[in-house]
């Protein structure tokens, strides 16, 4: 039996292609002195790892050509050399994008099967449910009585923005999406107040129209028209994280600055770019609290899962386009 690694082939030029990506069958590794190896079951695949694809400095160490890309994973220790970690254990870690990795056990975190399915690690309990919580909560400052306007709100982290405000006591909660199904989903399924379909109509004719009194708090994950739209309907003193702008991941060339953010100067309100690495001090609190509410189906969530490792490039161009609602995972 062999293990398959995706690597990275070629460095993207605006939208990735399925020639940037290569599919190599390698021998199964051994771990050696303080490492275990898992047998990934499922991987995650996340909107950044666009930026990683790029040789520009960012926050996160670009992927490097020839060499397996990476990412969040889920899987079963097959092989240890530490007493921590057991042949059978369930673990969440960094070295995704391969059916088969050798991790250091001290970058290795042991997960409940229990307690949820093992995939929500990597969404609703994991880096994305604490990008919601942390930049909802400590980022964005919110207070109960907001009003909240989420784009990308389908998205593994908008949904989780959108509820989590909804059950601390917002006023109202707003979402876009690029589907009428997703729309839908949003207002019937997660509680949303308000949601609409950014392609039918100008964002900032549609937010004005969702939220006639403003919005106070405002949860960026597209950038571009929404994060206009939102400084266009931002009350006195509001708030907004920036989290994500995949409206420009693929631009060749540099978007253009809202044209509005002189508003900043009257409006006084704050934005706050974010990273969910400053947050990880949050985690026991974030699931402590959020673990019950899922449990209980309080806060809903939803998967596109594709099937088999080496779809995972596609899965990913896929998520680039939109074609996920909630969190993008590949089955190994």
């Amino acid at each position: 039996m062999n293990a398959t690694e995706i690597r990275l082939a070629s460095r993207p030029h605006g939208v990735p292609t399925l020639e940037n990506f290569e599919i190599a069958d390698v021998e199964i590794p051994t771990p050696g002195e303080g490492q275990i190896l898992v047998r990934n079951q499922v991987l995650s695949v996340d909107p950044y790892m666009r930026g990683r694809m790029s040789s520009a400095k960012s926050y996160a160490e670009p992927y490097e050509v020839g060499k397996v890309m990476h990412g969040g994973a889920v899987g079963e220790v097959v092989e240890s050399t530490v007493d921590d970690f057991k042949p059978g254990d369930i673990v969440l870690h960094g070295l995704g994008w391969r059916s088969h990795a050798v991790v250091a056990a001290k970058h290795a975190v042991k997960v409940d099967p229990d307690a949820a399915p093992i995939s929500a690690y990597l969404g609703v309990l994991g880096m994305t449910g604490l990008t919601a919580y942390a930049g909802l909560l400590e980022v964005a400052e919110f207070k109960e009585g907001d009003t909240v306007f989420v784009s990308g709100a389908a998205g593994a982290v908008g949904s989780v923005v959108g509820q989590l405000a909804k059950l601390k006591g917002a006023k109202r909660v707003i979402g876009s999406a690029g589907t009428d199904e997703k729309v839908k989903w949003l207002t019937d399924e997660l509680g949303f107040d308000a949601a609409f379909n950014y392609k039918d109509a100008p964002v900032v004719e549609q937010l004005r129209a969702a939220a006639p009194e403003g919005i106070d708090v405002y949860f960026d994950n597209v950038g571009g028209d929404h994060l206009e739209a939102a400084i266009d309907s931002i009350n006195l003193h509001g708030r907004m994280a920036i989290c994500g702008m995949i409206s420009v991941y693929n631009n060749t060339e540099p978007a253009a600055a809202p044209r509005n953010l002189a508003s900043i100067i009257a409006k006084r309100f704050t934005m706050r770019g974010m990273l969910v690495g400053d947050h990880y001090a949050l985690q026991p609190q974030f699931v402590k609290e959020v673990a019950p509410l899922v449990a209980s189906g309080q806060l809903k969530y939803s998967e596109t899962i594709v099937d088999g490792i080496r779809n995972a490039p596609q899965a990913f161009l896929d998520l680039l386009g939109g074609a996920n609602t909630g969190k993008m995972l590949v089955r190994v």
